[in-house]
């Protein structure tokens, strides 16, 4: 089980492993939890059996926080701790996470990499600030890192992030109104200190101005995660749900036609990071509060265009899009071509108004294939579903065939 420091997602806050989060009924923030997630990984803490390390000196000294920590069966796997400036993308900041022994042969260690993406999408979440996706500027460079008063090689991943094409220099580029021009590298490194594992994480500070010690007493790390806390569910009491704002006007259908885009772009880019062999990881710009604004409006919209009830609406709306997401993965011609564009029209037509479009007989297949999507059974259930499949892809090629 892991226990993470509350997050917030493009201005929505979340929370792992922590209980409720978000402000009190009465709009007061709930102290006693904040006190029980502090008692709880006090105790957590004095029970671990190895060293954990942090930052005893260097630009990052101060603003010392227990950032995250991960157990498994009763046992601690490792510790993670922040310092520095965490409400600045500038930094300083910098993050030191300790394995107890032998962790990496229990299973793989995060590559570095992924380590400076978490710390992106921390600054994202937290910050609103979207640095771009990676990988960017990369160099592979040799530091050193002094641990208890004693240097030691380090190989750092330094990652700086590139502007992203079609924004113009100085532009905002995120939900918070950041750029990413101008933005500093994350760094990365790893290093054996007596037998641990440990992987420190910068921004706004050289990895050889990083110092390590020991930590003998964690009372100012859990303050610091408390205050953290605290910080971030005063923000979260500010938030306005999607559901309870008002939205521009919608015009037609094209509501639904952008939550389409948004979701075929998201299969996409997942898709394309599967091929490269990294870790799956949605694209900060198609996350956080626009996305949900979109799935919002074409809730609503599809509502008042189809007199729905808003469960009857959601429904709708959650099937056109995995309809269409399940097409573009299954088919070359989805994305990028004219008879792509008319098969998106003609899913929205018929998810709005029930139209007699050409692709009917493929939109009924659909409608039985969701349906009767198994959720678990034996291998004849999914026999049967995989046959269903067949049906209504050939259901769309025999739509092709006919505008040939």
């Amino acid at each position: 089980m892991r226990h993470r420091m509350m997050r917030e997602s493009g201005g929505r806050h979340q929370e792992w492993n922590t209980g409720p989060s978000g402000p009190a009924p009465d709009g007061t923030v709930r102290e006693d939890r904040f006190a029980d997630q502090e008692e709880f990984s006090r105790r957590t803490l004095a029970a671990a059996d190895f060293p954990v390390y942090g930052v005893t000196d260097g630009p990052a000294r101060t603003g010392e926080a227990l950032a995250a920590f991960e157990t498994s069966s009763g046992v601690l796997r490792w510790v993670e701790v922040q310092c520095g400036e965490w409400r600045s993308a500038a930094g300083p900041y910098v993050t030191v996470r300790t394995y107890r022994p032998g962790a990496e042969r229990c299973e793989p260690l995060p590559e570095l990499e992924d380590v400076v993406e978490d710390e992106r999408d921390r600054v994202y979440e937290q910050l609103g600030v979207d640095e771009g996706d990676g990988p960017g500027r990369v160099r592979a460079l040799r530091e050193w890192i002094t641990v208890d008063g004693e240097p030691c090689a380090v190989e750092v991943h330094e990652d700086r992030p590139v502007l992203r094409p079609g924004c113009p220099v100085g532009a905002g580029a995120s939900a918070g109104g950041a750029a990413v021009d101008g933005a500093g590298p994350v760094w990365a490194g790893r290093l054996r200190v007596g037998g641990l594992t440990v992987t420190v994480c910068g921004r706004g500070v050289d990895p050889g101005r990083v110092e390590l010690g020991g930590i003998t007493d964690f009372e100012r790390y859990l303050r610091g995660r408390t205050d953290l806390l605290r910080d971030l569910a005063t923000r979260q009491a500010r938030y306005v749900p999607v559901e309870e704002r008002e939205l521009p006007p919608a015009v037609g259908l094209e509501t639904h036609r952008a939550l389409i885009a948004q979701s075929i772009a998201e299969t996409a880019a997942i898709e394309a990071q599967v091929r490269a062999g990294r870790t799956p990881r949605l694209p900060r710009g198609l996350r956080g509060d626009a996305c949900a604004v979109r799935w919002e409006a074409a809730v609503r919209q599809q509502m008042r265009l189809a007199t729905e009830t808003r469960e009857e609406a959601a429904a709708a709306v959650t099937s056109m899009v995995n309809h269409l997401n399940r097409l573009s993965q299954q088919t070359h011609w989805l994305v990028g071509t004219a008879e792509g564009e008319a098969a998106v029209e003609e899913v929205v037509r018929y998810t709005v108004f029930a139209s007699e479009v050409a692709s009917l007989p493929a939109q009924r297949a659909w409608e039985q294939l969701w349906r009767e999507r198994p959720g678990g059974g034996g291998a004849g259930v999914w026999e049967e579903h995989a046959l269903a499949e067949q049906l209504w892809l050939a259901a769309w090629e025999q739509w092709r065939a006919t505008r040939r």
